[in-house]
């Protein structure tokens, strides 16, 4: 893949929505420019604006300031100084604020060139370093596990994500990769929020998450030690909350995540609030019920989708979308049984799913033209 060459104030002056930054293969060089801070201020625009996704309701624009972009992207070089890393090689597109934050501004943070891809197909760049950042989307793993001559010709990976709950395949690139040589920076976070919460992790189980610095708990969450082993949503406070066109920035912020406080810094996240159901009385993930059943079923794609049930309350419908090559046909229900603790109600057969480009679930719609398979 061809990687044309940019400079920092050329990049940054296309914006972070324009074909040439988002669409296409590029790289730029910070190491060597003297004034990075001056460079950044100076090119991007006052207000940077940003659209959530669309997979919870409409999109909508949301805007920070650059400097408040600029100080965050400071926090994340903090996360990932420790790995010394020489330079950062971006699939996130900047058009989201995770990439604009990690792939525009994270290496200008670091002092390292950068190597953006859009893409999953091809090699990975060769970036002549020993030690690197890779800025995730959800597939990096799997990437990386086809790719894994080039994740053992370096000293070490970091793997920086921010995105939906990993995937299993997290655990067995960093089996792959070998002890000491790579580690998994996870951030959380949305348009509106900005980061939230980070933690890192190599081995094992995934730690606690901790607050990023300048974030704290508010509402019940902020109870500190009170609320230990309490399930509540998190409720933050942030002097970096995004806020909507002609409206101030709001003073706190429910991020629709269900959590168990540790401390007055760290928590244990147990899932979004939309994507907890219970069925019969058992509380499901359905983040984590659909990267098990990803693995056992034989798909392209696949969703589980809340729903009412007039019998039960809480339900499931389960979208699949059959590889090209096989036949449209229901899914192992025995597999879909033994993850969920039920059928779902309904499975729908479908030739796609629309995801933004950070596999978000965007929308379901009547264009799928799906097949009812009663369950």
């Amino acid at each position: 893949m061809e990687y044309r060459k940019l400079t920092p104030a050329g990049l940054l002056s296309l914006g972070t929505g324009a074909p040439e930054v988002a669409e296409r293969a590029w790289r730029v060089r910070w190491d060597g420019v003297a004034d990075a801070a001056g460079t950044v201020l100076g090119a991007l625009p006052d207000v940077l604006e940003f659209h959530t996704s669309g997979s919870t309701g409409p999109s909508r624009c949301w805007r920070r300031t650059r400097e408040d972009a600029w100080r965050e992207a400071g926090m994340l070089a903090e996360f990932v100084r420790r790995d010394a890393p020489e330079a950062v090689v971006s699939f996130a597109p900047p058009v989201h604020v995770y990439g604009a934050l990690a792939t525009l501004l994270l290496p200008a943070r670091l002092g390292v060139p950068v190597w953006y891809r859009p893409g999953y197909i091809g090699g990975l760049p060769e970036t002549g370093v020993r030690r690197a950042v890779v800025v995730a989307t959800p597939w990096i793993f799997s990437l990386l596990l086809r790719h894994m001559d080039w994740v053992r010709s370096l000293e070490h990976v970091t793997v920086l994500y921010s995105s939906a709950m990993l995937p299993s395949d997290a655990a067995v690139f960093l089996r792959e990769a070998g002890p000491g040589r790579a580690a998994v920076v996870e951030l959380l976070g949305s348009t509106e929020t900005g980061g939230v919460a980070v933690r890192r992790w190599s081995e094992g189980e995934p730690p606690a998450w901790t607050l990023f610095p300048d974030v704290e708990f508010a509402g019940d969450t902020g109870s500190g030690g009170d609320a230990a082993g309490t399930a509540v949503p998190l409720l933050i406070r942030s002097p970096r909350l995004a806020h909507l066109p002609g409206e101030p920035a709001p003073r706190e912020w429910a991020t629709g995540d269900l959590v168990e406080p540790v401390d007055a810094r760290t928590f244990r996240l147990l899932g979004r609030t939309g994507r907890l159901v219970k069925i019969n009385g058992q509380r499901i993930n359905l983040d984590e019920a659909e990267h098990t059943l990803r693995a056992r079923l034989d798909c392209a794609d696949l969703a589980l989708v809340p729903v009412n049930d007039p019998m039960i309350g809480e339900h499931v419908d389960l979208y699949l979308v059959p590889r090209p090559e096989a036949r449209p046909a229901g899914a192992d229900l025995a597999a879909v049984r033994a993850v969920l603790g039920a059928r779902p109600r309904k499975t729908h057969v479908v030739p796609a799913l629309s995801r933004s480009a950070m596999g978000k679930l965007q929308h379901l719609t009547t264009s799928h033209s799906p097949t009812g398979i009663p369950t």
